[in-house]
């Protein structure tokens, strides 16, 4: 059944008033309990039509989330049809995840795959990398959108961040001269590489985007490669 966010005229106080310590000296005492009354519980349930903040909601969320976001793309995917298809009240969403880039921040999956640059030689390195970036840009609207949303959500900016440092640090750590500077070469490589992607398929800047596949591959790798296998700048 879909939950509702309560309104400002419907919402329930969260603990209704005590018996003796909420009465004022003097004043007249309600009935008195029945003989042999109990007293309230006090961890009685909470009342149903209270909204419940729990984990199968935010699954629900995401769930439909995840499924809006591949089949409409960001751009066309709203709220309101999330909550559609979750079967709750668009209210929920924006209480748990404050906007569509907090929510697509939070339901997007993000797997580069990045090359194990042992396999290849080591002065190929560089190319390879832009190489596969480059391609996944191209063919992964996910990529795109988080692009998007990075630069203007914070939700986004910390999933950019995490992607670099759980996917791409090791990657680089594998093959640069001093594996604990890969922090700071993947920064590097990443003004590169995320430079480029916002040039060409964020902004669509006209030279960026006019520059082939493989003429981007060729202005990219040598300074990614210096960035990979230099032993000092």
């Amino acid at each position: 059944m879909a939950e509702h966010a309560p309104s400002t005229t419907d919402a329930v106080p969260d603990a209704a008033p005590t018996a003796a310590s909420d009465v004022t000296p003097g004043a007249t005492a309600g009935p008195a309990a029945a003989p042999g009354a109990a007293d309230p519980a006090p961890d009685e349930a909470p009342d149903p039509a209270r909204p419940r903040r729990s984990a199968t909601t935010r699954a629900a969320i995401l769930a439909a989330a995840k499924d809006r976001f591949a089949a409409d793309g960001y751009e066309r995917a709203t709220i309101r049809a999330i909550a559609r298809d979750a079967d709750i009240d668009p209210s929920m969403v924006m209480r748990y995840y404050g906007n569509k880039a907090g929510l697509f921040a939070a339901a997007s999956e993000i797997e580069v795959h990045a090359p194990d640059l042992t396999h290849f030689p080591r002065d190929e390195a560089g190319a390879r990398l832009v190489r596969h970036f480059v391609e996944r840009w191209e063919c992964d609207e996910t990529l795109t959108a988080m692009m998007r949303v990075g630069v203007t959500n914070e939700a986004g900016a910390e999933r950019m961040r995490g992607v670099f440092a759980e996917q791409i640090e090791p990657v680089l750590a594998a093959v640069c001269p001093v594996p604990e500077e890969a922090p700071t070469r993947a920064a590097l490589i990443a003004s590169q590489i995320l430079g480029m992607a916002l040039c060409r398929y964020v902004l669509h800047i006209p030279p960026a985007v006019g520059l082939s596949r493989d003429e981007v591959i060729a202005w990219l790798a040598p300074t990614v490669q210096r960035y990979l296998t230099a032993e000092h700048p």
